[in-house]
């Protein structure tokens, strides 16, 4: 019989009024009786089943719903397991994420290398080498979208001066005594320049007459061994002799805060007219200089060089990123020419009561205060 029938309703005895779906049950049998139950009229205290009876039910639907012993004692001791990332398997949203934290690890490096000196930087990666690894991940990422990389710019100088001239004739690369081009790359990273020269001289020297054959050696210096190429070293000072390298290149790497003895180095192991070619990111100079005044970009940072007694042959501020530099350091009979010259012209135009030299004056003031506070601005990535 029905509970409740009426025209074009008839609600079985399979539902409960006013109640709610039962549990499902393995037992098919079992679910049947109990929904046959449910919708009877309350039962007297007389009619309950005994408890015993029902055990075997109430354990069933305890199960359904109650974890076991087992389970709850697992559940608390087993650690959770560490999640496994695979970068292909990120979605969009958690690709970025990945990206900001490796940005951020990015600049944090990179802060550090440019507000220590170079003894504690070296301390740094002998401590923990990954950071050199990531250091240069990050750098390579940001240099992949500028116009061009300044590492490539001095491989094709290195590459059109060395087939438009002989080495020491007038426009062709400075070389030894014995004609060899010897190139320093203080900071190399990860000595790419090295790789590219010496691909170049291994096509080049198979298609030259023997006797225009070129030899050219390149020293790569920096914190990490990154590869065979590379020899570890501060560049403030390199295992090499003085006077024995012709060409002497820092390409984005006057970092830390002593980086004027780095141009010390420079100048110890450069030969009389070898050459300093210097390439450093713009932001670090005068935001007001222009191309127009290009001349004028790192006007002091020159004026420094100078002191050590570089000479100054060219600023090239075409580059929207970095600024290049040429400078060559000049015989020892022509630099003590050069400043007898500055002493004249000081004594007669020049009323000053300071009678020491451009030198002594500069290490006055780093003495002071270290050149990577005034002379050339740390290079620190803004949060994006």
């Amino acid at each position: 019989m029905p509970l409740f029938e009426a025209k074009g309703w008839n609600l079985s005895s399979k539902i409960k009024v006013g109640g709610l779906p039962e549990k499902k049950n393995k037992n098919k049998k079992k679910k049947e009786k109990r929904q046959s139950e449910s919708v009877q009229s309350e039962p007297s205290p007389e009619q309950q089943p005994k408890k015993t009876t029902d055990k075997k039910r109430k354990h069933e639907e305890e199960s359904d719903t109650k974890p076991s012993k087992k389970t709850k004692s697992e559940s608390e001791s087993a650690p959770a397991p560490a999640p496994l990332i695979n970068a292909k398997k990120l979605t969009p949203l958690q690709q970025k994420m990945m990206a900001k934290l490796s940005g951020s690890r990015f600049r944090w490096i990179n802060e550090q290398l440019y507000t220590i000196n170079s003894e504690d930087a070296l301390k740094l990666i002998k401590e923990t080498p990954s950071l050199f690894d990531e250091y240069h991940q990050g750098f390579a990422q940001q240099v992949s979208s500028w116009p061009e990389n300044p590492v490539d710019v001095f491989v094709n100088q290195i590459k059109t001066r060395a087939k438009a001239r002989p080495v020491n004739a007038p426009g062709g690369l400075p070389g030894l005594k014995t004609k060899q081009v010897v190139v320093a790359d203080m900071g190399c990273g990860e000595a790419q320049l090295s790789l590219d020269v010496s691909k170049f001289l291994e096509t080049y020297n198979k298609r030259a007459k023997k006797h225009k054959q070129l030899d050219i050696k390149v020293h790569s210096f920096d914190l990490k061994k990154q590869n065979d190429r590379i020899t570890v070293a501060d560049i403030k000072n390199v295992p090499i002799p003085d006077e024995s390298c012709s060409v002497v290149i820092f390409c984005l790497s006057l970092m830390g805060t002593n980086f004027l003895d780095f141009i010390k180095e420079a100048w110890r192991i450069l030969i009389p007219r070898g050459e300093l070619w210097i390439a450093e990111i713009k932001s670090r100079f005068s935001e007001s200089a222009t191309q127009k005044d290009s001349e004028k970009v790192g006007e002091e940072f020159v004026d420094s060089l100078k002191s050590f007694g570089f000479f100054h042959k060219s600023t090239d501020n075409s580059n929207k990123m970095f600024t290049r530099f040429e400078f060559f350091k000049p015989p020892a009979d022509i630099l003590k020419e050069r400043q007898a010259k500055i002493a004249r012209k000081k004594k007669k135009f020049i009323e000053d009561d300071d009678d020491r030299t451009d030198l002594e004056k500069l290490e006055g003031k780093r003495s002071e205060k270290a050149e990577g506070e005034w002379l050339l601005k740390p290079c620190i990535y803004k949060r994006r």
